[in-house]
């Protein structure tokens, strides 16, 4: 969805939200989410975030943030994952969602494969090209972050807004020189191509990435216990892979689940998870965080994106949009 049509339907749909969200039973809530291959999927899959929070869950996987922030609008979603990008473009239009927790930090889990034989050795060596990215997203971020720190305008190649499914069939029928895309797509693609730049790189360059958990603030308001159990629950299935990262490997119980929650290679699961980064909650509440670094980094990315015609306007201040009073709950 191009963001220009996303502005035009943000209003209505916001209004729409304000009526929905009361038809909604707490006992059954619909959770966005992108698939990624993360222990959250293992504590769905086993049932755990349902046993946790009571609730019915109905995990809908979105393909791109920008979807996943109309959906919310609409008032049809609750609470879903969201990329620092697709978030910085919703609280920027007034979408009733807050930002609770951290879901990651994003590296190399974002990338920007080239093809082989396309004669990319080097971001200079982009000009010319036809580059894939979904419209929107924190890879579409940090594309145009590599673009800007290597000088090259976006007149100088041809960015095609696609997503992840058609970016792989794009490259199949060599369509594309080059994507910067998540897995599966990317895992898919590094078949045949070669990484040339991950996120963690480019947020070197000042222009970082990462996930958030959102939610509607008045189902927030209204559930907060079961939000906390929820919160809890990701926390644990988080700290159980980085306590012993070694014994996730493509036989163990945990990378099976995540496997058949997402559909994902379990043989691809365990080195594609290295390309994340998570916090445990303590740790989100720093000042890097969600103790202030995120909503600066919120505005830088939308300061940016309005410098590249992707939005028409920057808030004063995001720290509305984000709710650390759930985090310290959480972590009592």
């Amino acid at each position: 969805m191009k963001l220009k049509g996303l502005k035009l339907v943000l209003s209505s749909l916001i209004v729409c939200g304000l009526t929905t969200v009361a038809a909604h039973a707490a006992d059954k809530v619909i959770i966005g989410t992108f698939g990624d291959p993360v222990p959250v999927q293992m504590a769905a899959h086993d049932g755990k975030l349902a046993a946790a929070t009571g609730w019915d869950i109905d995990w809908r996987k979105f393909a791109s943030g920008t979807d996943v922030i109309a959906a919310m609008a609409s008032g049809d979603v609750l609470l879903a994952e969201l990329g620092s990008s697709p978030f910085a473009i919703g609280a920027t239009q007034g979408v009733d969602f807050e930002a609770f927790m951290l879901d990651y930090v994003i590296g190399e889990s974002e990338s920007l494969i080239v093809r082989n034989g396309a004669g990319i050795k080097e971001l200079a060596d982009l000009k010319g090209k036809r580059v894939a990215t979904p419209i929107g997203s924190t890879a579409h971020f940090s594309l145009m972050g590599a673009l800007k720190h290597a000088g090259i305008g976006e007149n100088d190649l041809t960015i095609m807004g696609m997503p992840p499914d058609q970016i792989t069939a794009a490259w199949q029928q060599s369509a594309i020189d080059a994507a910067f895309v998540w897995p599966p797509a990317q895992t898919e693609i590094l078949k045949t191509g070669e990484r040339l730049v991950g996120a963690d790189k480019v947020a070197e360059w000042g222009y970082p990435t990462f996930n958030v958990w959102v939610v509607n603030k008045k189902f927030a308001a209204d559930n907060k216990d079961a939000l906390i159990a929820f919160m809890k629950a990701v926390d644990a299935a988080n700290l159980e892979y980085l306590k012993d990262k070694a014994a996730w490997t493509a036989d163990s119980a945990q990378i099976k689940s995540i496997a058949a929650q997402t559909g994902a290679d379990p043989a691809a699961v365990p080195v594609t998870l290295e390309g994340y980064k998570f916090l445990p909650l303590p740790e989100q509440l720093e000042a890097a965080w969600m103790g202030g670094g995120i909503a600066k980094a919120v505005k830088d990315t939308a300061e940016f994106l309005k410098s590249a015609g992707r939005l028409d306007k920057v808030a004063d201040d995001y720290s509305a949009a984000i709710n650390i009073d759930y985090l310290q709950a959480a972590v009592k």
